[in-house]
Order: structure tokens, then C-alpha cells, then sequence
């Protein structure tokens, strides 16, 4: 029977994966829209149209503020 032998990659890769779940997170694997594809500048722009002026654009505008406005540590990047 041949071994099987992982690429050192591999082994990099899983040494880092199991470092971070010992740090309490998890893998996210994501598939979100494709800003290249077509239609998405169309779909976007509905979208935007929709949230234009409601209450939901406020409260989304404030939170991406205040995260940008956040350091390294989660500290206001301001003080």
C-alpha cells in the first residue's frame, strides 16, 4: 500500500485551521455576488433606489460608520 503524502501546502493550511478554531472562531466560506457579472450594477442600483431615504439606510449608514471608525483593537480610531 503507497502512503498518502499531503503537500506541504496542505499541511499548512490545516496547521492554520486548527490554530484558529483553538482561537475560538470558524471557517466562513462565502459566495456573494460577482461585481463583474452583468447585471449587477443594475441589480445594485434597484436595490440602493429601494433604501433610498428609509429609516433601514440610516441605521445601515450609522453602523458602517462607526465600524470604520474603529482601530486595530475595536477601539474608536478617533481618541
Amino acid at each position: 500500500m503507497v502512503a498518502s503524502v499531503k503537500p506541504p501546502a496542505a499541511n499548512k493550511f490545516r496547521r492554520y485551521r486548527e490554530t484558529q478554531q483553538a482561537r475560538g472562531l470558524k471557517l466562513l466560506r462565502l459566495w456573494i455576488p460577482d461585481p463583474r457579472a452583468d447585471g449587477f450594477r443594475a441589480e445594485a442600483h434597484r436595490q440602493a433606489s429601494i433604501l433610498k431615504g428609509s429609516p433601514e439606510e440610516a441605521d445601515a449608514l450609522a453602523f458602517i460608520e462607526a465600524v470604520a471608525d474603529l482601530g486595530d483593537d475595536g477601539e474608536s480610531a478617533a481618541q
